[in-house]
């Protein structure tokens, strides 16, 4: 963050000054990071003591600048507190971090800052990685660790910027119309991304349509001066470049009049990384991914896409690319142990275009033969998708999970695992019967310990495993035992 004194803090969120004088606020300046986890606080630091589910912030007052939620004494042990009228649940913390959050990134812009927005039903956190690795050749940049995308974490990253920040790319998610809109105004972007529109959060939207107005409060965002790029594979997104000011780039896996920035044709080498060439105004330049999956390559597009506007040459991006590995932990973090199992681990989010995502590259492993690994009666790797419950999908819940299940049989994974006895997984694992007439092929148990016994008990050298659930079902802890189990190179 920009060094700061408390009193101008105070002045941008509208607190009250607590424990400290006027005098003494003048002077004392946040040399430090922002903070809500008060072991990360260092000298100089600003504290955001927030109700949490498991502890409480007011326990951890005592550090030089606090924005606090007011509790009886909670002021009185604080050195230079600001404070807020509220009802305890943080909401007016959150007010003040995105009015301290606006001011910076006001003033990180008139210096020369880029902000970058990146929105999408899935793949947001993998192109927000990607774009990291394609613009550190360019200068200094901030992104979110893992997927900081609400209201805490948007701000909380914009924070993190300092004045030698060159770009600062900014991951957005939504559970209601207008949650898009108001993050973007907290940091408005020169450059947005929007991937693509699917069915994540249907529960909470309704219906695609609703999802698509909100992923299009991005692009409505930018100003005219600004770019947007749309991937326009998808007829959703395509059709934002209507609703925008700014200049349209649209990507694409294949030519077209319109298109800007797309792909030659797709392969994929024996752990699902794409290869292909990567065309931009009458140039081409070759690329092999480092990260996996065929649907990385709209994510890599996008990623090229801004960089070529910030400048980058076409060399230059695809050598970044290929440079470009799993970031984020548990996302489609491929780790292949001595014994020969290969393991997907991408436990950290799902909804059915992410699944479907993943258990194709789960079938693809599945048929390469890169060693000697055991095989099934049909010639390839026996291939085990455990998979856990997508979470929000409201009234479409059974029917999307009675979906997987069939598309699972459909591809010809050898097991399924699926993991919960709820609705939703029963659906699942009925779905997959009645769609392939197994026998024992699909197992439900009841929770991930009892998956990964199962796992463990039966398990072959040469298996692919892929893991995947929403976060909230807990299988990133099984995929690590899964890895942990035998020694392994990670990513090779």
């Amino acid at each position: 963050m920009i060094e700061m004194t408390i009193a101008r803090i105070a002045e941008i969120v509208g607190g009250e000054l607590a424990g400290i004088t006027a005098e003494e606020a003048a002077a004392t300046r946040v040399t430090g990071t922002v903070e809500f986890d008060s072991r990360a606080i260092g000298p100089g630091g600003l504290f955001l003591a927030l109700p949490g589910a498991r502890s409480d912030g007011h326990d951890f007052v005592g550090v030089p600048a606090i924005i606090v939620t007011p509790e009886p004494g909670a002021a009185d042990a604080a050195s230079g507190a600001l404070e807020f009228d509220t009802d305890g649940s943080g909401a007016a913390v959150l007010a003040a971090l995105a009015k301290l959050a606006a001011a910076v990134a006001a003033e990180l812009v008139t210096g020369g800052l880029t902000i970058i927005g990146v929105t999408g039903s899935s793949g947001k956190t993998s192109t927000k990685d990607l774009l990291a690795a394609v613009l550190e050749p360019l200068g200094q940049v901030i992104a979110p660790p893992g997927s900081f995308n609400n209201e805490l974490g948007h701000p909380w990253t914009v924070l993190r910027a300092t004045p030698d920040t060159d770009y600062l790319i900014l991951e957005m998610s939504a559970r209601h119309p207008g949650n898009i809109a108001a993050l973007a105004a907290i940091a408005p972007p020169q450059i947005a991304v929007v991937l693509n529109v699917g069915t994540a959060h249907l529960g909470e939207f309704g219906s695609r349509e609703a999802i698509a107005n909100t992923k299009a409060e991005l692009p409505q965002a930018v100003p005219a001066s600004g770019v947007v790029i749309l991937n326009v594979d998808d007829t959703a997104v395509a059709a934002m470049a209507g609703k925008t000011a700014a200049r349209v780039v649209r990507v694409s896996r294949e030519p077209g009049s319109e298109v800007d920035v797309w792909a030659g044709p797709v392969a994929l080498d024996d752990l699902a990384r794409p290869r292909f060439t990567l065309h931009a105004a009458g140039d081409e330049a070759a690329v092999a991914l480092a990260v996996h999956g065929d649907h990385q390559v709209g994510n890599a597009l996008c990623a090229a896409a801004v960089a070529l506007e910030c400048g980058a040459g076409l060399d230059q991006v695809a050598a970044a690319l290929a440079g470009a590995g799993p970031v984020s932990r548990h996302r489609m973090q491929v780790a292949s142990r001595a014994d020969g199992v290969t393991v997907i681990n991408d436990a950290y989010n799902a909804n059915p275009d992410s699944m479907r995502a993943g258990l194709k590259a789960l079938a693809w492993m599945a048929r390469q033969n890169p060693g000697e690994p055991a095989f099934d009666q049909g010639g390839k790797r026996r291939s085990w998708a455990v998979l856990g419950e997508m979470a929000e999908l409201g009234d479409d819940a059974i029917t999307e999970h009675d979906a997987i299940g069939r598309f699972a049989v459909r591809l010809d994974v050898s097991r399924l695992i699926v993991v919960g006895t709820g609705r939703a997984m029963n659906a699942m694992h009925h779905g997959a019967v009645m769609e392939g007439s197994w026998g024992s092929e699909s197992t439900m148990v009841d929770d991930a310990d009892a998956a990964l016994a199962l796992l463990q008990a039966e398990l072959q050298p040469g298996d692919v495993v892929l893991v995947k659930a929403s976060n909230s079902v807990g299988l990133g802890a099984l995929a690590d035992a899964l890895v942990a189990g035998q020694d392994r190179n990670a990513d090779r």
